[in-house]
């Protein structure tokens, strides 16, 4: 279903996480649950994947994960600021330690010069360990390239915060 590099990645976050006896939960916009997906197409994954939120809409946002909806409004959904709101509102709305959350523009429509298709924003959060986020601007041809860039990239930047 996914690709080697994708799968390797949900597998060792899965090894990382069970080490450390940490659950994780997904948050996401763009993706509409594909990194939830990939840690669950690995056996095991029910040992640490707690829950995931596939918050496509602003009011899906401030309802399930608390995003203030000024928030939304004046920085607009794709935003860093947004992207760590939704990833502290995964923590405080499930039993898990570790989250990621996914906003962008996966095209190929709804992007624009400060915005453009391509631009996704991912922050984690991890219980007592605090909030990261990095931007991207995933410069692929599909929709489906963008979002697999995307899954890519959360599943490392996750691994990341269990590894030092």
């Amino acid at each position: 279903m996914f690709n080697l590099e994708i799968e390797t990645l949900a597998r060792l976050l899965i090894d990382e996480a069970r080490q450390r006896s940490l659950r994780i939960v997904t948050a996401e916009s763009c993706t509409g649950g594909l990194v939830a997906g990939a840690i669950c197409s690995i056996s095991g994954a029910s040992d640490v994947f707690e829950r995931g939120f596939v918050t496509y809409t602003n009011r899906a946002k401030q309802e399930l994960l608390g995003v203030p909806g000024d928030l939304i409004a004046d920085l607009g959904a794709v935003s860093e600021p947004v992207a760590r709101m939704m990833a502290e509102g995964a923590l405080e709305n499930s039993n898990a330690h570790l989250a990621v959350a996914i906003t962008g523009v996966a095209g190929p429509g709804g992007g624009t010069r400060m915005k453009p298709v391509g631009t996704v924003h991912i922050a984690t959060a991890r219980t007592n360990h605090g909030l990261m986020h990095r931007q991207e601007f995933f410069q692929l041809e599909t929709r489906s390239e963008i979002q697999l860039a995307a899954v890519q990239v959360a599943l490392q930047a996750m691994l990341d915060r269990l590894v030092p």
